[in-house]
């Protein structure tokens, strides 16, 4: 069976997605926005035949089997949600949902309805991020008890983007530190302690924050920010030696792993690749749809809440809160 995708909310990181679904020879047969126009426009651009001109009307349509979420932070769990009561299967980008009362109640859905939700955490699915888990299972790297990982970007400082909006979920941790904070719990699992530090902006969203999260004897070291650029590199180090990838490490990209005497034993390049590398996700999506599967092993839906609990203990260790949770 051809799974048919559909796109909800036709911004940026829509455009990357699409991109690189329609270059794997996924089929996209519709987009929604909340103006027709919008639709209109991104249908032209990437050849779509369908544009609706509201979320409903998208997740209702009888040729769209998988909607995937693109909209701000906020709105994702309702989007997902109205989705899913349609019988649709699931892509959200990531961060799942803008807190994990809001995961939780997407993935009991999902859950209910027996459809696959999936987190696009499009760097767990890359082939570097594949080969790196071979090699930690394999104890490649003897017990692996530190992650250092960084995800810094310059990013628009105008108060108006939504990236400076809290109203909007903006701030560095949704956007980007989330990636670390996912890599921690592939690595490790959930943490038993949480210890953050942060700076703000002027309307009142994260500007950098650093944290340090607690695996018994275990740490991941983690540092984002929205307004410098930086290496975004990441090791993982373990009694045995170690693994460094290369900037940028969420990327497609390359990566050493080195013994304890600091020799080379393994050097991975990431194979050239037009695409963005985002069509992973979605073939991982529907290979679960071909085998009736709702969850994978790679990120599973539950992985998922677990991920957004650990960004709520964050954001309490620094006192973020957004507009919409103290309704």
């Amino acid at each position: 069976m051809t799974l048919r995708w559909g796109i909800l909310g036709p911004g940026g990181i829509a455009r990357a997605q699409t991109h690189d679904l329609i270059a794997a020879g996924i089929e996209v047969t519709a987009v929604g926005s909340r103006r027709q126009e919008s639709a209109d426009a991104f249908a032209a651009e990437f050849g779509i035949a369908r544009a609706h001109g509201s979320y409903e009307a998208l997740v209702a349509d009888d040729e769209v089997d998988v909607v995937y979420i693109a909209t701000p932070h906020p709105f994702h769990a309702a989007g997902a949600i109205l989705a899913l009561n349609a019988g649709k299967h699931v892509l959200v980008e990531k961060s799942f949902t803008l807190n994990a009362a809001e995961a939780l109640q997407v993935v009991e859905l999902a859950e209910q309805r027996g459809l696959v939700v999936l987190e696009a955490m499009w760097t767990r699915f890359l082939p570097h991020m594949l080969r790196i888990r071979e090699l930690v299972a394999a104890g490649a790297i003897g017990d692996v008890h530190t992650l250092i990982a960084d995800h810094t970007q310059k990013l628009p400082a105008d108060p108006a983007h939504r990236l400076q909006d809290p109203a909007l979920g903006g701030g560095a941790l949704l956007d980007l530190g989330i990636y670390p904070v996912s890599f921690a719990h592939d690595l490790f699992g959930e943490p038993t302690g949480v210890q953050a530090s942060a700076t703000f902006t002027a309307t009142g969203v994260d500007q950098q924050t650093a944290m340090i999260l607690e695996f018994g004897d275990r740490r991941a070291v983690l540092h984002t920010a929205l307004d410098t650029q930086g290496p975004n590199t990441a090791s993982i180090i373990g009694t045995g030696g170690y693994i460094a990838i290369d900037g940028v490490w969420y990327t497609p990209t390359s990566f050493t792993l080195y013994d304890s005497a600091d020799a080379v034993v393994e050097r991975y390049e990431s194979p050239a690749s037009e695409s963005r590398g985002m069509q992973f996700q979605a073939l991982e999506l529907e290979r679960l749809v071909a085998e009736g599967a709702t969850a994978g092993t790679i990120l599973p839906p539950r992985e998922s809440v677990a991920i957004m609990r650990t960004m709520d203990d964050i954001r309490s260790a620094i006192g973020l809160v957004y507009p919409s949770e103290r309704l």
